[in-house]
């Protein structure tokens, strides 16, 4: 992955002076007929979007390459990994991973296998949106690459059996042969290094890939989450909270609810529904210094539910209100 300037400047030079300047409807038109080039297998007459609202993110298909023959080794042989970094834990049937935000930044998508479930686990830096879905629909196996376009800032994916194009925010299919196929989302934790040990001192680590040639550990996108405003955005901005503001988004009743970190911080503890949200401090931001672990203190997030009696982790997205509004613009976010 290139920094955010890097990424517009390349955009710039791929597309056409007349296709910028373009009304919104005939530049998506021209863009459908350019990426028919790139994507010859995608069904682009089968789509639920508004394809003004896609634009290139700068790498082209795969440019982010994913790991999907990803290594790993134990907690003691971890060495670079500074003890607030943020990691993505998963456990699931007695087998806990850790994916580190430092490899995430640089590849998006890790798909993998984990306690015998087929899992792709996600990370989009421009919407600071960490989720793990599994990876398989019926009796399809799927696995995911990145196509290089986004979405309100997030995430396009796409499956390498039918070409579909998917939202990383949602897990739906959005253009393509799966149009509206939902993947399944898995329960993970985005916490610190030393939370994930701590929790899991069998745990393993994901290691980078050495033929990848990534400077893992650099975050390219420094002080993106103290911006005014998101990069490459195109949508509607919430009222009553800064769009970068970060919130967590759980789901409680059948519908997505949002609480901003900072009233979770102060209260340490909220319920939601049948929710319960968490807070305590020891997790480095990956989206504040240029050095990862150098990140300023935004805590750690754990939301869970009881069930039958005992308490278990539930899905949730630590992500910015500016995304939160664009895929839930009916959706509010608790402040107070």
């Amino acid at each position: 992955m290139m920094s955010v300037f890097s990424k517009f400047l390349l955009l710039v030079a791929l597309v056409p002076f007349g296709v910028l300047n373009a009304p919104a409807q005939s530049r998506a038109q021209s863009d459908v007929e350019w990426w028919q080039q790139e994507w010859k297998q995608t069904d682009f007459s089968k789509s639920s979007i508004d394809f003004a609202d896609i634009i290139s993110g700068g790498p082209p298909k795969d440019g982010i390459p994913s790991i999907d023959k990803p290594l790993f080794h134990a907690i003691d042989k971890e060495t670079k990994l500074g003890p607030q970094e943020p990691v993505i834990g998963l456990s699931i049937n007695g087998d806990a991973r850790a994916y580190p935000l430092r490899i995430l930044m640089w590849h998006e998508i890790v798909n993998d296998v984990v306690g015998g479930v087929p899992v792709s686990v996600t990370y989009c830096p421009l919407c600071n949106t960490s989720i793990v879905f599994e990876r398989k629909l019926g009796d399809t196996l799927y696995d995911f690459g990145t196509t290089g376009k986004l979405r309100y800032s997030d995430l396009v994916m796409y499956d390498r059996q039918t070409q579909s194009w998917w939202q990383q925010f949602s897990g739906q299919a959005i253009v393509g042969k799966q149009l509206g196929s939902k993947l399944v989302t898995v329960p993970s934790r985005l916490e610190s290094f030393d939370n994930f040990k701590k929790r899991f001192p069998g745990g393993k680590i994901l290691r980078g890939d050495p033929a990848a040639r990534r400077d893992y550990g650099r975050n390219p996108y420094a002080n993106y989450d103290l911006a005014a405003k998101p990069f490459m955005y195109r949508g509607a901005m919430p009222e009553g909270i800064s769009p970068m503001a970060r919130v967590v988004v759980i789901k409680s009743g059948g519908k997505k609810h949002a609480v901003a970190l900072e009233l979770l911080r102060k209260k340490g503890a909220l319920r939601v529904g049948d929710v319960t949200l968490g807070w305590e401090a020891g997790q480095n931001t990956a989206l504040g210094h240029s050095v990862i672990k150098k990140g300023r203190d935004v805590g750690n997030v754990v939301v869970q539910r009881k069930v039958d009696g005992k308490w278990q982790d539930v899905v949730y997205e630590v992500t910015f209100a500016f995304a939160f509004h664009a895929f839930e613009p009916d959706g509010s976010i608790l402040t107070k």
